[in-house]
Parts: C-alpha cells; sequence; structure tokens
C-alpha cells in the first residue's frame, strides 16, 4: 500500500508523541506517518543486518512486517546481531525478534515466516508486503529474492557485508537495476568466504543495516532521491564511503519464472566435488584422535590448517598451525615435510572442510594424510567443552 487513502487512517494521541521527531519534519509530516504505519515490509534474515534495520524499522512506525528466518540465536551472533539477547541463545531467532519488536512498539504487526525462502513459497510469502528488504548472507537467497521481486514488481532494499566492507543499494524500484545487473553470475562456490570464516567486525552490519532501514522509509515515503542505480559502497577500516553508478543491462535474461537457485549457484556440484574428494581422504574421529593423543602422541603430527586469529580463541593441544593459504601458495608444505618425517599426518580446520582440501594439495605432492571429521566444533562437543566454539 505505498499510496494509501490516507484520510482511512488515523494516529491516536500516545502515537502522535511517540512519532513526534518524525511528524514536525516538513518531508515527513502527518500524512508521512500515515504511510509510515500503512506501509508492510518483509525482512529475509534476522542476523546482522536484519537486527538494526528491524529495530529502527519498528521505532519509526511500520505498521506491519513480516520475518522469514528458520535459525535459532547462537552466541557467536551477538557481536554483531543485536536484536537478540543472550535469554534467546538457542532459540529461534524470529521469536527473539517478535519480542524485541513488540517491547519497542506495540503497534507494529508482526508475521513470522519460520521457513526457508525457496522457490516454491517466495511468492506467497513476498506477495502481500510493499516493500522486501535482503539481509540475507547467501547467493542462492539472494538470487531468488530478486528474482521474486521482479516478478511481483517489489522495490528490493539490498545490503551485504563482509570483514570491514558493506554495500547497499535498491534494486527493481521505479524501472532501476536490478541484482543480476550487479551480479549477472554468481561467484563460484567457495570462492567468497563466509563471514563465519572470514570474520566481520561487529558494528559494520549496524550501518549497511541502518542504510537499508533509511532507504525502506524514504521508499514508502515517495523519496525521489533513493540508492536506485547507485551502489553505496562502506569500508569501515578507512571510513571511507564510495558510489557507483549502476543501470539495467539491455541484454540480462528475462526473469519470468523462479528456478533452482542451489543448481545455478553450483552448490550441489560443489558439494558432490567437496564429498568426492573427502571421500578419497581417511577421516578419523575426535575420539579416535584423542585415544591416539593418550597412547601415541609421538606416532603423528597434528596440523591445524585454519588462520592464526582462529588459532587463538581455540585449539587442540599439540596442534601445529600451517594455514590453509600457506599450503595452498605452497610455502607450508614444506613445513609440514619436514614435520611429517616418521610421523603420521593428522590434519583439523573448524569443521572438516578446509583441512580435507589441505590433505588433497598434500596428497598431489605426495604427503597422505588423516582427516579429523567434524573438526575443532567436534572435538569441543565431544571430547573437551572448555574448548570455546565460535
Amino acid at each position: 500500500m505505498l499510496n494509501p487513502n490516507l484520510q482511512e487512517i488515523e494516529l491516536n494521541k500516545e502515537e502522535f508523541q511517540r512519532y513526534s521527531r518524525h511528524i514536525i519534519l516538513p518531508e515527513v509530516g502527518l500524512d508521512g506517518q500515515k504511510r509510515l504505519k500503512a506501509a508492510s515490509v518483509l525482512c529475509i534474515g534476522t542476523g546482522g543486518l536484519g537486527s538494526p534495520l528491524l529495530l529502527y524499522l519498528t521505532a519509526a512506525g511500520i505498521g506491519r512486517i513480516g520475518i522469514v528466518d528458520f535459525d535459532i540465536v547462537d552466541s557467536s551472533n551477538l557481536q554483531r546481531q543485536i536484536i537478540h539477547g543472550t535469554s534467546w541463545v538457542g532459540k529461534p531467532k524470529i521469536q527473539s525478534a517478535k519480542d524485541r519488536i513488540l517491547e519497542i512498539n506495540p503497534y507494529c504487526q508482526v508475521d513470522l515466516y519460520e521457513t526457508r525462502l525457496s522457490s516454491e513459497n517466495a511468492l506467497e510469502i513476498l506477495k502481500p508486503y510493499d516493500v522486501v528488504i535482503d539481509g540475507t548472507d547467501n547467493f542462492p537467497t539472494r538470487y531468488l529474492t530478486n528474482d521474486a521481486c521482479v516478478l511481483l514488481n517489489k522495490p528490493n532494499v539490498y545490503g551485504s557485508i563482509f570483514r570491514f566492507e558493506g554495500q547497499a543499494t535498491v534494486f527493481n524500484y521505479q524501472g532501476g537495476p536490478n541484482y543480476r545487473d550487479l551480479y549477472p553470475e554468481p561467484p563460484p562456490p567457495g570462492m567468497v568466504p563466509s563471514c563465519a570464516e572470514g570474520g566481520v567486525l561487529g558494528v559494520l552490519p549496524g550501518i549497511i543495516g541502518t542504510i537499508q532501514a533509511t532507504e525502506t522509509i524514504k521508499i514508502i515515503l515517495g523519496a525521489e532521491n533513493t540508492l536506485s542505480g547507485r551502489l553505496l559502497l562502506y569500508d569501515a577500516w578507512d571510513m571511507k564511503f564510495r558510489e557507483l553508478k549502476l543501470r539495467p543491462n539491455p541484454e540480462r535474461p528475462v526473469i519470468n519464472k523462479l528456478i533452482d537457485y542451489e543448481q545455478f549457484c553450483g552448490i550441489p556440484q560443489a558439494k558432490a566435488a567437496e564429498a568426492e574428494e573427502k571421500a578419497a581422504i581417511p577421516e578419523i574421529t575426535v575420539k579416535e584422535l584423542k585415544e591416539l593423543m593418550d597412547h601415541g602422541a609421538d606416532a603423528f603430527v597434528l596440523i591445524d590448517v585454519r588462520n592464526i586469529n582462529e588459532y587463538q580463541i581455540a585449539r587442540i593441544p599439540g596442534s601445529i598451525l600451517v594455514p590453509l593459504p600457506d599450503i595452498e601458495e605452497g610455502k607450508g608444505i614444506e613445513k609440514i615435510r619436514e614435520l611429517s618425517q616418521n610421523h603420521k599426518v593428522i590434519a583439523h580446520c573448524k569443521m572438516g572442510g578446509r583441512s580435507a582440501k589441505a590433505l588433497g594439495i598434500l596428497k598431489e605432492v605426495g604427503i597422505l594424510g588423516t582427516n579429523v571429521k567434524g573438526g575443532i566444533t567436534a572435538w569441543s562437543v565431544e571430547v573437551d567443552p572448555s574448548v570455546p566454539q565460535y
């Protein structure tokens, strides 16, 4: 309802007081606040981006907010996902978000969709909302969200973050570009590390998420100077903003249906290749590793292929750090060759993927080894709970 009948919308006395700082702005006014109350917004994800933007849209007086998420709150989320609290660890994120939203603004209607967004449900979920906000962290869902917005003619307020850098724009608005104009093809699986692997500055999603909230409010108010056609780039470490022009690509494929986005992004193929690679590498459980450590520590060398910052958070006793990038570049191979003389090589990472990749590289140069199934995460769960999880 981007063009509601404002005469049918009423604010009560408490709402006039609550939104008074908006109403006295000439660019918002009473009509603008009524537009916010009449508006409906769908946020896909309640993580780093969803947290701040939901807080500010709630406070701004958006009348109806939908949330799509199927994840639970983890303690590692709390460094940046500020809508959640410690008491909600282990519980659904959407329930945590709804509880916080209603505490901020009881006049907000909250719709919950505790499910993974898919080609089967996306159009039905997105259809009732005026504006869609992409707070996701993976390429299949970004392409799915984009294509569903194109089919339904919904504005798509986009943001993404990694380490110290973020970007934001508005897609599919008033004839402007969509996500496929920025990224016609997805990157190869694994090319872009997740925040769990690469890290993220906790305040970064607060800035990008707040920009997304700002653009959403401007769209609802009918402002002309949105980020449509402009990609805003932010570097938190250097405290710099840059802007790139975005234009629709006349040669882009026509979007006329939703597809298999996992397949489009190469996820099944990558998983099959990874499974084949891991199948060729012998595995050992963490409990079996513990038995070896207790009875035959001199018979093997335990290689940790994570990065040094992860190693500082948690480590398995006796492990030697040789980061995967060093192995990929070759300089770590000679170190392992020296360490492995007369010793069996056992390697681990956080969950087993990177160490399997490292062992595949080592195998090609004649160094055979065994992978620790589940990595240090499994070690913390099954062997030593005092080892921090992250």
